[in-house]
């Protein structure tokens, strides 16, 4: 049965940031991603993630500069010391929150900056982040992102995600397969999962094509849940949606696997 967890980013968004750990808890959720926390002082994002008993199963790095479109630094050539600025903050709030894992968002590199020049610097940040968050128990991870939602994303399939994290060669370097994304840009995700599952981490999820509850648009979840089941993982699964109406009220998909409201 998946191990379900609520993206408190675009879930709950009826309550404040911080009170969306408690409203999850409420709703029935064990754990939860929380994918920016650095706005927050992080004592406070700790006392939110400690009084709602949650787990935190996943963060985001910093995305850079927002109002740029970056989406993230680590694929951007001439970034190298901005991302590196970046890493004792985003380690402070990992292990504050005991959160193992987090993903390198690969960022949205310019129109005219030279490919092998972003291969080259993502692989570089992919491997410094690594190192750096191995000695805490921290994974890294890596996701391919569809070019409808961010256009100019860098990594956007699966066999090129897997082909980075071979060059790069780090054993806390892991794929992180939303297959919301996954369904945009490639389909036959069934077997997506089947090649890769030794290198998933952590999986995602939202339905296709609006970004809905996953018991909307076309993916079978049901389906895939059993898959994920057959193949042996245990980890969590995220529910990155935005929820059609009241968070709450769209929650009848998730009670047969355990999120049924206190």
């Amino acid at each position: 049965m998946p191990n379900l967890a609520a993206n408190l980013t675009m879930m709950f968004c009826e309550h404040e940031p911080l009170d969306r750990f408690d409203a999850a808890r409420r709703a029935g959720f064990k754990g939860v991603e929380y994918l920016r926390p650095y706005s927050d002082k992080v004592e406070d994002v700790v006392a939110a993630l400690r009084d709602s008993g949650l787990a935190m199963t996943l963060m985001n790095f910093p995305s850079g500069d927002d109002k740029a479109s970056e989406r993230g630094l680590t694929s951007l050539p001439g970034r190298e010391a901005d991302f590196d600025a970046r890493l004792d903050t985003v380690l402070t709030y990992a292990q504050a929150l005991e959160c193992p894992r987090i993903h390198l968002t690969a960022g949205a590199p310019p129109e005219d900056a030279d490919p092998a020049a972003c291969r080259a610097v993502y692989i570089r940040n992919i491997q410094t982040a690594a190192r750096h968050f191995a000695p805490y128990g921290v994974t890294v991870l890596v996701e391919p992102i569809n070019l409808r939602n961010s256009p100019g994303f860098y990594l956007n399939r699966q066999d090129r995600a897997i082909e980075i994290l071979d060059a790069v060669g780090e054993a806390n370097a892991a794929l992180q397969m939303d297959i919301y994304h996954c369904q945009i840009v490639e389909g036959d995700v069934a077997m997506k999962i089947r090649q890769n599952i030794a290198r998933i981490a952590y999986f995602q999820i939202a339905g296709v094509p609006e970004r809905f509850e996953p018991d909307t648009g076309e993916v079978n979840y049901p389906y895939l849940f059993d898959l994920i089941d057959e193949l042996g993982y245990g980890g969590w699964i995220g529910c990155e949606y935005c929820p059609k109406g009241d968070t709450v009220a769209g929650l009848g998909w998730a009670a047969p696997y355990g999120v049924v409201p206190a």
